[in-house]
């Protein structure tokens, strides 16, 4: 009989080691299987990331002596400006598969702002249409204003602090902050683009003053890319708006030969005086910027400092 009880005992001793042993692997596979799990949600998560903050691109559009860029982000479209009239900016446009603007800009009402703009509502869908409530009597804001018209479209002044928030972009208006000014550069429209790290600052035409009052405001104008102001010209990018901005970079659009001398020499030496790596359209062509939240690169390299130098400048009203 105590045999008997021994063999038992031993048997249930057996079982119950054999049921720890099991029970033991069930949790190993449980734990793999949560770990593998979680590594599944944390490259989808990256993944998803990646695809979002992977597709703005801004074109400086070779537009001579004028200025035009186009912000793309994911199958959204932003136009600022649209060069002169002689359709540069449309036909770039069209080249590259454009046909609708989601938003479009006119930084202010001169001719190598606004010379296409009448030819880019006219053939393309545009959506919402922005300008400074600044007005000429010139044919070509006549013009702009009666495609405007033709299309039912209304012409918004933004206000100071105004956001358009497309996908994971913001687009903030910085200026201009006053009511009037003696020179009709100064209502310029200026802006700035932020997208996940990265920041992108446009100008229009904004002279000193209208950097005088943006500075006084102390509103955010930190950018890594700058599109400088008055196509290079010295009656903008003062030094200390220059020193606020603390760009990586600088993009200056301007035709080859033009005879304002854009851009100056003063501006270029300030520029390279902080090692700012300069891109010029008139050199150039057309520069692409592409972001992906935290690089940006370019389509063509920097100017060479050594050969950026100012064209000659004549008697030419610098407008």
């Amino acid at each position: 009989m105590t045999k008997t009880k021994k063999v038992i005992s031993l048997l249930l001793t057996l079982l119950f080691s054999l049921f720890l042993i099991s029970c033991g692997k069930s949790s190993q596979v449980d734990n793999v299987n949560n770990t593998n799990s979680t590594t599944a949600a944390t490259t989808e998560t990256k993944i998803e990331t990646q695809k979002t903050l992977e597709d703005l691109k801004i074109h400086y559009i070779d537009v001579g002596q004028g200025d035009s860029e186009l912000i793309q982000i994911g199958d959204k479209n932003i136009l600022i400006d649209a060069g002169t009239s002689d359709k540069k900016a449309l036909d770039y446009l069209k080249s590259i598969g454009i046909t609708t603007i989601d938003y479009a800009i006119a930084t202010h009402p001169h001719e190598d702002h606004i010379g296409s703009m009448d030819d880019v509502i006219n053939n393309l869908k545009v959506g919402t249409f922005y300008a400074p409530k600044a007005t000429t009597t010139t044919k070509t804001f006549e013009n702009m204003v009666d495609a405007l018209k033709n299309k039912n479209l209304k012409m918004n002044v933004p206000k100071v602090g105004d956001q358009i928030t497309v996908g994971d972009a913001t687009l903030t208006f910085l200026a201009p902050n006053s009511a009037k000014y003696e020179d009709l550069n100064n209502y310029s429209i200026v802006c700035k683009l932020k997208y996940g790290n990265n920041s992108f600052i446009f100008m229009g035409d904004a002279e000193d003053v209208s950097e005088g009052e943006i500075l006084k405001k102390q509103l955010d104008i930190q950018a890594d890319v700058l599109k400088v102001g008055h196509h290079g010209s010295h009656s903008s990018t003062t030094q200390a708006f220059l020193d606020k901005v603390n760009p990586k970079y600088a993009v200056i659009s301007c035709e080859k030969g033009n005879d304002y001398g854009h851009p100056h020499e003063e501006t270029l030496d300030k520029l390279n005086a902080k090692n700012i790596n300069v891109f010029r359209t008139d050199l150039e062509g057309t520069v692409i910027a592409t972001s992906d939240g935290t690089n940006i690169t370019f389509n063509v390299k920097p100017v060479d400092k050594a050969n950026d130098i100012a064209p000659k400048k004549t008697n030419k009203k610098d407008n």
